[in-house]
């Protein structure tokens, strides 16, 4: 008992050390917090300072949870709707042309469910961080987000269906989790129609819920017992939780975004506390041991590359509407998929259907991805004004 506890308090300081020092090792290497905690908890684990503990990974997977949850109140579904056709037109075409080269690869790698869910998966989660540095008014960076989005929801109804068919294979419990999620969106479908008809009677339920002036904090009580709400469902419901807690995250977008701060608000908490421990536990799960052994660094380059090519080269559709360059930044943008990335691989792995080798070429190479596309980006926005 005392051996657990000193292993408990242990994980606390190294986690406390870590999270305050990301944003400096960020800051002087240029490179995304993510990234660097993740590099943090793979050093920090190969070196015995971070040990297992069960208490670690259960607030680890309520990070990622979480995580998906602030990913969720990027998406505005109204917005999403009332977004110019040809402009949600070629979103929809760039998402399918990535499906299409997915399913060809996967039928010559002899690996299509995998590869299917792999390659063209989406994550908004990295993608948010560019608002910051470049701002809300590039029209590449806000058409990425409606794809993004958009891909991210079918990334993440795939990652439902994958971790069910890995569960149960082709059984009849596979068919009810199908059933089960295709009335789970039906019923989210219902419901945020309802609520569009009875806020727009009743525009002050919204206020009484999340008033301006909110001494009480009711606007992230609201939307923590909303997170946790749907969270409860899904585990009933034995669905994937992410599914879950990203519909949860629109719902707060779409229908209260009255309250500006509010975002702002949910990801402070988020990304300064259980974010990080998320984040720093995938690292601990990397043996860098391994990291030289054959089917992991080679196979982590291969898919990184693979990857942003296919995205980059699908992204070339927007050339009449945005030119080269900016259709450019709009393929390397959406070639940061970490989250889900990291997120497949995991639910993979714990099923024991890919191979150590193979889960940690995936871990490395959503890192390779996210540090290799912001250096792209960078150098091709200086190229766009230097050229100009």
């Amino acid at each position: 008992m005392h051996d657990i506890a000193t292993n408990e308090l242990g994980i606390l300081l190294v986690l406390a050390f870590v999270i305050f020092v990301s944003p400096y090792f960020a800051k002087i290497t240029k490179i995304p917090i993510a990234p660097i905690e993740i590099i943090f908890g793979i050093i920090l684990g190969y070196f015995g300072f971070i040990g297992q503990s069960a208490t670690f990974k259960l607030v680890a997977e309520v990070g990622f949870f979480y995580l998906m949850f602030l990913a969720g109140t990027e998406i505005d579904i109204r917005a999403l709707i009332k977004t110019d056709k040809q402009v949600l037109r070629l979103a929809l075409l760039y998402i399918s042309i990535l499906y299409i080269v997915a399913g060809i690869a996967g039928v010559w790698s002899n690996a299509i469910f995998l590869t299917f869910v792999v390659v063209p998966v989406m994550s908004v989660g990295v993608l948010s961080t560019l608002f910051k540095e470049y701002g809300k008014n590039e029209p590449w960076l806000n058409t990425a987000m409606i794809a993004g989005g958009i891909g991210e929801v079918i990334s993440i109804a795939l990652l439902t269906l994958m971790s069910a068919y890995i569960e149960f294979g082709s059984s009849a419990e596979l068919f009810s989790s199908i059933y089960y999620l295709i009335l789970f969106i039906a019923l989210c479908v219902l419901g945020f129609k309802g609520l569009e008809i009875l806020f727009w009677w009743y525009p002050n339920i919204k206020i009484m819920l999340m008033p301006h002036d909110d001494k009480a904090e009711k606007d992230i009580r609201l939307s923590m017992a909303l997170f946790f709400s749907t969270v409860a469902v899904m585990i009933y419901l034995n669905l994937e939780i992410v599914l879950g807690a990203f519909i949860a995250g629109s719902f707060i977008a779409t229908f209260f975004n009255h309250k500006k701060d509010l975002p702002h608000k949910l990801g402070s908490f988020g990304f300064g506390f259980l974010v990080p421990i998320f984040f720093v536990y995938i690292g601990t799960t990397v043996d860098l041991g391994y990291l030289f052994m054959p089917g992991v660094l080679d196979n982590a380059i291969k898919l990184m590359i693979f990857m942003t090519i296919v995205r980059v080269a699908a992204s070339l559709i927007f050339i009449k509407r945005f030119g080269l360059y900016d259709s450019i930044l709009f393929g390397l943008s959406l070639s940061m998929p970490l989250t889900l990335l990291v997120a497949v691989a995991t639910v993979a792995y714990n099923a024991g259907n890919i191979p150590k080798e193979l889960y940690f070429a995936f871990i490395i190479a959503s890192i390779f991805e996210v540090i290799i596309s912001m250096v792209l980006i960078k150098f091709t926005n200086y190229l766009k004004f230097r050229l100009k």
